[in-house]
């Protein structure tokens, strides 16, 4: 794929703040855009990031057709600029776009625009440990058409933004909301598309004037499966087990979910991916045997999880000790994406 390049005049990085990034609140100088229509993605180009223009007819502001990825790239140990499993993430990207009947972006042409626009941003990675460049591939409906129907056109973008740790490097406090559904089966849970989103956004409010960073969700139909994280999948540390909730369409196959399994696999650590009630998570702490519960994902990487809240019922997770699985995990997965572990995996690509 020929990619086009035009350059800004003058760069803004180095009057970035790095020492307060924030989480997805600076954009790095360019951006990386491609089109399709008569059945091939076309027009590809690097231009300084800025407003695009589009018609109030634009069919995914109307009907949702859209998807977007989350991606990061990290400052190594030995000079290079990491990025951490780009095939994997590519793979869900077009998950997501089958799911909502956009064409797929062929490894190619999705690697090419990848590299390109971190060579042309290499100096928005930041240096500083704990912090990454988040890069952000995303595609919309881009037909001027009021109509419940596939659109005949789209747009793939990518931009990129320096970040730090999404919830502060803290543990977070989780609230069920047995009021409001995120997912059913069949329905869109298991794509990264904004409408999947936006479903959890007003009982993640609700949550967050009750004190609490998100919302532990609960399956669509009976109410008592743990499911995911309003941001990441849950995991939860029983009598020795790793235990998280099976992919059954109703949550993200998670990135950073299926790193975290292939490495407790590595070590030894007995993994069970299925159903896991919230009534199973307050017994076994009642019981002692629940040794820890964390979240995962590629914003969050590893969040230990210290207190959940269900229907009046409040538990505090008690295991916060420097040696639980949650951190040597966290140790694990970072080292790797900055260079200082081996990668025996091979999920690096250097630029």
């Amino acid at each position: 794929m020929e990619i086009k390049l035009v350059k800004t005049g003058m760069s803004r990085a180095k009057d970035a703040d790095y020492e307060h990034l924030g989480f997805g609140k600076i954009f790095s100088d360019h951006m990386f855009s491609m089109e399709y229509s008569d059945g091939k993605w076309h027009n590809a180009a690097i231009t300084p990031y800025g407003d695009i223009l589009l018609p109030p007819s634009l069919s995914a502001l109307h009907y949702g057709q859209a998807v977007f990825e989350g991606i990061k790239a990290f400052h190594s140990k030995d000079g290079s600029v990491n990025v951490f499993r780009a095939d994997r993430h590519h793979s869900r990207l077009n998950s997501s776009c089958e799911r909502l009947c956009i064409p797929k972006i062929i490894w190619e042409d999705f690697y090419a625009a990848l590299t390109t626009l971190l060579e042309t941003d290499l100096e928005w990675v930041p240096k500083k440990r704990g912090c990454s460049l988040y890069i952000r591939p995303f595609a919309f409906a881009s037909d001027p058409y009021l109509g419940v129907k596939v659109s005949d056109t789209y747009r793939f973008m990518m931009i990129t933004s320096p970040v730090g740790a999404y919830y502060g490097g803290g543990p977070v406090k989780l609230i069920t909301s047995p009021e409001y559904v995120r997912a059913f089966r069949g329905g869109l849970g298991c794509a990264k598309t904004p409408a999947n989103y936006a479903a959890s956004l007003m009982a993640a409010e609700e949550a967050h004037k009750k004190g609490y960073s998100q919302v532990l969700w609960l399956d669509g139909m009976e109410g008592k499966y743990l499911e995911e994280v309003g941001t990441m999948n849950i995991f939860a540390v029983i009598d020795g087990k790793l235990i998280t909730p099976e992919l059954v369409g109703t949550i993200l196959d998670g990135v950073t979910r299926d790193s975290v399994i292939k490495i407790a696999l590595e070590w030894g650590i007995p993994v069970e991916e299925r159903r896991l009630s919230i009534d199973e998570i307050m017994s076994a702490s009642k019981e002692g045997l629940l040794d820890e519960v964390f979240g995962s994902g590629t914003a969050a990487v590893i969040t230990p999880v210290d207190e959940i809240s269900h229907m009046g019922q409040t538990l505090e997770v008690k295991s916060k000790k420097k040696g639980s699985l949650s951190q040597k995990l966290l140790d694990e997965i970072t080292g790797i994406q900055y260079g200082e572990k081996q990668d025996v995996f091979g999920w690096i690509r250097k630029i």
